[in-house]
């Protein structure tokens, strides 16, 4: 049922055409959902109006974000989706080559996607001629090269990616120029997540009027939720934008919430206060948060602060990729500053400890290359700030 399914999407796409695909996506306000919110159409209008070809689509499959499991679920549970979005959108730019960048830790999704692949192919959903001129009068081309990671958290970042897919050490780049202009190989590129991709499908079939009915108007549309941590029921919750984090909360069985973080070890703390906040993208960066990938991390009263952070400092020491100073040191420096926070030995008081655990963190932002080191200290930033972290550490 679900090659079906992917032909006769995939022959809407071809029937009505690139401009019509482009203006239905740009129309829907739909909007990345790996955590940049960058307008999607915006994104493939500008590599499908590119000159310069070839052209690539990639699927950042890459999911490494701590509490990220929504593209994994995604590509386990239904591979042909994911096939038929990255087909669709390669299509309606311009691109007749596809890679998706899968996390090395993810075998069965990589087995599921590498049988849907050959299936497509084999029913002529991808390669030379998809579909065939008869039923799309095109001869459009189109097909997928699955890649595999090698457990690197920087290759999340598209550039570093781009860098891993070409054969290269996984290192940023300085922008601009930006991926659709200069992006794999040189070449104008459309990088999105699998989230991301996945919802084009639902705007196509069934229109931009019924996407835009759900979520609100500046976050349309629904949001997949990963919620971990001290609830009764972890998992993954689709719920439209606009829904209160206490709603998402009641539903997942979360009882004598101290404070959730929100987006990842990349994301901010909310506390115990801010339970109505409205999960949408204005919202949440009007409350100084961010929905980010769409952690849901939640913690009690009998969890402590400090190991956690020390935990996320680490993680950011050990998955930077030592390309810039500001990050290369400042991630190891913010790692023992919260260690020694988190033991009470600290060099002075406390409060210049803290002092200098907010210097570093604005270091990091103003003069990280990519998004690793400016987002490195901002959980932890956020946890002194909202929750209280290390008012108490002694010498």
């Amino acid at each position: 049922p679900r090659v079906r399914h992917l032909a006769e999407h995939v022959r809407l796409a071809l029937e009505r055409g690139p401009a019509h695909v482009l203006r239905e996506v740009t129309d829907s306000g739909l909007v990345g959902r790996g955590g940049a919110a960058f307008p999607t159409g915006r994104k493939w209008q500008a590599v499908a109006q590119a000159p310069v070809r070839p052209k690539y689509l990639v699927c950042n499959a890459d999911e490494s974000e701590p509490g990220t499991f929504k593209d994994r679920v995604l590509m386990e549970e239904d591979p042909f989706a994911v096939v038929e979005a990255m087909t669709i959108a390669g299509l309606a730019v311009g691109a007749e080559q596809g890679f998706l960048y899968i996390r090395g830790e993810y075998p069965l999704a990589l087995a599921r996607l590498g049988n849907a692949v050959e299936v497509a192919r084999a029913r002529g959903f991808l390669g030379e001629n998809v579909l065939g001129r008869d039923v799309s009068g095109s001869g459009a081309r189109f097909d997928i090269e699955l890649r595999r990671g090698a457990g690197a958290y920087i290759c999340g970042e598209e550039t570093a990616l781009f860098a891993s897919l070409e054969g290269f050490r996984g290192e940023p780049r300085a922008k601009p120029p930006f991926p659709v202009e200069v992006g794999l190989f040189g070449r104008p590129t459309v990088v999105n997540n699998v989230e991301t991709l996945v919802n084009v499908l639902p705007i196509l079939n069934e229109g931009v009027a019924k996407y835009r009915s759900l979520g609100t108007p500046g976050s349309p549309g629904t949001r997949l939720f990963c919620v971990s941590g001290r609830v009764a029921h972890p998992g993954l919750y689709e719920l439209p934008f606009g829904v209160k984090l206490s709603e998402l909360l009641a539903l997942a069985g979360a009882k004598k919430v101290q404070a959730v973080l929100l987006g990842g070890a990349a994301g901010s703390f909310v506390t115990a206060s801010e339970l109505e906040l409205p999960l949408t993208f204005e919202d949440t960066r009007q409350a100084g948060a961010t929905l980010g990938s769409g952690v849901v991390l939640v913690l009690d009263d009998t969890d402590a602060l400090g190991p956690l952070l020390a935990r996320i400092a680490r993680f950011f020491r050990d998955e930077s990729c030592g390309q810039c100073v500001p990050c290369r040191v400042g991630t190891v420096r913010q790692e023992e500053l919260v260690q020694r926070l988190t033991r009470g030995k600290c060099h002075g008081s406390a409060g210049q400890e803290r002092a200098l655990l907010g210097e570093l963190g604005q270091v990091m932002r103003d003069a990280s290359i990519c998004g690793l080191g400016q987002t490195a200290s901002t959980a932890i930033e956020s946890a002194v700030a909202k929750l209280g972290a290390f008012q108490e550490a002694g010498k």
